[in-house]
């Protein structure tokens, strides 16, 4: 078996993503009740007593909010940087010292037979960090909640398989849309989110030969479309010649499990 994944949730409601090998289940993220995480689960028929652990990117409740319930109810360990755990720590609930673990910025840890690797984003966080998977020569990156894409995240995300990438908002949608201007400042300043086109344009310097799918993801419910974020970034490829698969996700329901192949 190779890796598979499913982007269980993604949005400003709530995300949360699950990726598998032979021997490691992990959820990234927890950012929706225990319950609707337990439906989530169930609705891409895997059970969440077999996960062996939770990564943790940052400390907003959309990435937090059932954390401490999933990770009591099946005795899970959990992973985040020094300064993560800090902040999320009054949020999260009583857990066992032995369920909480460190896992630095730009750590490279394994898990018996994957690899994860960390590295920091700009987010306006204490620490916001994401991750790359590697099993069986196989690369999956989950890149969100980022306010632009530096030179040192292409360069640890290049190349992978599969991408899970933030396409937050249309810029004009945000900019003509009903949020307070310190709002729209914030989601399009270098802590904020990223748009539509900046996507595409990180997308074209990354995406190598093996890559065959990519998942738009935190699509913003108020200043985007999956149609458009579809259409705006497929559009940049294809001024590249690059042709690629794009894919939903969705804040309320799981992505169909995607073999790694």
């Amino acid at each position: 078996m190779t890796i598979r994944f499913s982007v269980l949730a993604s949005g400003s409601t709530g995300n949360a993503f699950y990726i598998e090998s032979k021997k490691e289940r992990i959820l990234v993220d927890a950012g929706l009740s225990g319950k609707k995480i337990d439906q989530l689960f169930n609705g891409i028929q895997v059970d969440p007593s077999n996960l062996t652990g939770i990564l943790v990117t940052h400390e907003h409740t959309d990435h937090i909010k059932g954390l401490g319930i999933i990770a009591r109810k099946y005795n899970l360990p959990i992973y985040a940087n020094e300064k993560t755990w800090k902040a999320m720590e009054g949020s999260i609930g009583k857990l066992s010292l032995d369920q909480k673990f460190h896992f630095g910025m730009g750590e490279t840890k394994t898990f018996s037979d994957m690899d994860i690797e960390s590295f920091g984003v700009s987010h306006d966080a204490a620490e916001p960090m994401f991750f790359t998977f590697r099993h069986d020569g196989k690369k999956v990156a989950l890149v969100t909640d980022v306010g632009y894409v530096s030179e040192h995240i292409k360069k640890t995300v290049e190349g992978a398989n599969a991408y899970i990438f933030e396409a937050n908002h249309d810029v004009g949608m945000l900019r003509m849309g009903r949020y307070p201007w310190n709002v729209k400042r914030r989601i399009l300043g270098d802590s904020g989110h990223v748009s539509n086109e900046d996507a595409g344009y990180a997308l074209a310097d990354i995406i190598g030969n093996e890559t065959k799918r990519i998942y738009l993801a935190h699509l913003s419910q108020d200043n985007n479309m999956k149609d458009l974020a579809r259409m705006s970034v497929d559009s940049l490829l294809q001024e590249r010649g690059i042709k690629i698969d794009l894919c939903d996700t969705d804040p309320n329901a799981p992505t169909a499990l995607y073999d790694v192949v």
